[in-house]
C-alpha cells in the first residue's frame, strides 16, 4: 500500500521516516519529494507497506503524529 505523507519539516530525512514506519511494519520503499532547483525538501514524501494490516496500523498511529515539531498527515495515496 502506497502512503502519503505530508506536513514534513524540512529537515526530516528519508532515513527518518522510514524509521518511523518501519515501527508498524515492513517498509518496501521511502521517498521524499525534492524541489529540484534546491535539492531540499518540499515537505512530503511516500511510503510502500506491502503489508495492508500494518499500513492501516501506521496511518492509525501516526496521522497528526508531531515530528520534528510539525503535525504530519498520513493517507492513502491516489495512483
Amino acid at each position: 500500500m502506497k502512503l502519503l505523507v505530508r506536513n514534513l519539516s524540512r529537515s526530516t530525512t528519508e532515513q527518518e521516516i522510514r524509521i518511523l514506519f518501519s515501527e508498524h511494519g515492513e517498509v518496501n520503499e521511502c521517498t521524499l519529494v525534492l524541489d529540484q532547483a534546491t535539492g531540499k525538501s518540499k515537505g512530503f514524501g511516500f511510503v510502500v507497506m506491502p503489508n495492508e494490516s500494518e499500513a492501516n496500523a501506521a496511518i492509525t498511529a501516526l496521522h497528526e503524529a508531531r515530528v520534528a515539531k510539525n503535525r504530519i498527515r498520513v493517507k492513502i495515496a491516489q495512483d
